[in-house]
């Protein structure tokens, strides 16, 4: 079947030009230039905060000590980064990184984040998210598997209603195949560095676990594991909980050398 080989070809190519390493040692890949990525990330930071209204002064205060205290512990050539957090006003729990380091969190989140080291959960997860390089990563997957699917629609001939149907059922199968899996895969790779992190900042990592009890109780209709692009609330815990050993000795040494919090609650 020459278009398999076509296929195989393609997508080798794409993974020996673009292969880099994440955080947490998994090999990546990245078409992306970050210095594009970054000034989209800006932009896109901008107009979340033309569009969506600010939290007050004390909310901002309290996201922003937060946020220092875990921006400090990173490598250096990281702590250079246009590190910004804003607070909005907005019901939902959420909270969104962009690239470049511009992160954003909803009042809604702190009412279910109840205290500075369930918040720091929270933004050490996002943080994770810019220092892996996710962005680049879904976007260049995405890139890569549309240009596969091109490549296979054409090489194979798929024409007309029955192509164009199998050419659908093949979409789907990619997006539940590949793309999701890699969105789970990140939020919990973020999982793993952000509980890290907030350790080596001096906050307790077993408030994450606390974290995502809260995030539980909040209830809601959930899609099946593998059509979600979340891991479940007991696939993050169990990964936590994997972590959590290590993460509460990282916490100890970063408390014995100084740094200990006090980010005040509005």
């Amino acid at each position: 079947m020459r278009w398999i080989r076509y296929v195989a070809v393609a997508t080798l190519a794409l993974t020996l030009t673009a292969c880099t390493t994440s955080p947490t040692g998994r090999q990546q890949l990245t078409l992306m230039s970050d210095a594009q990525l970054n000034q989209m990330g800006r932009e896109a930071f901008d107009q979340y905060q033309q569009d969506l209204p600010p939290a007050g002064q004390a909310e901002q205060r309290y996201a922003q000590c937060i946020a220092e205290a875990l921006i400090a512990v990173l490598p250096e050539r990281e702590r250079d980064q246009d590190w910004q957090i804003r607070v909005f006003e907005s019901e939902q729990a959420n909270a969104f990184a962009l690239p470049g380091g511009y992160m954003g969190i909803n009042t809604g989140l702190l009412r279910v984040a109840r205290n500075q080291d369930q918040v720091a959960a929270v933004v050490g997860h996002e943080i994770g998210h810019v220092l892996a390089r996710h962005a680049n990563e879904r976007v260049s997957t995405q890139t890569s598997t549309q240009l596969a699917l091109s490549v296979l629609g054409s090489a194979a001939g798929m024409q007309g209603p029955g192509g164009e149907q199998l050419m659908g059922a093949l979409g789907l199968g990619a997006q539940y195949g590949i793309m999701l899996p890699f969105s789970r895969r990140h939020e919990t790779e973020a999982d793993i560095i952000g509980v890290r992190l907030m350790a080596d900042a001096g906050f307790d990592p077993r408030a994450s676990l606390d974290l995502w009890d809260n995030m539980g109780a909040e209830g809601g209709a959930r899609p099946p594991a593998w059509m979600s692009t979340h891991p479940s609330h007991g696939q993050r815990t169990q990964v936590l909980q994997q972590e959590m050993e290590g993460a509460i000795a990282r916490y100890e040494q970063a408390r014995q050398a100084g740094r200990q919090p006090n980010c005040q609650r509005p």
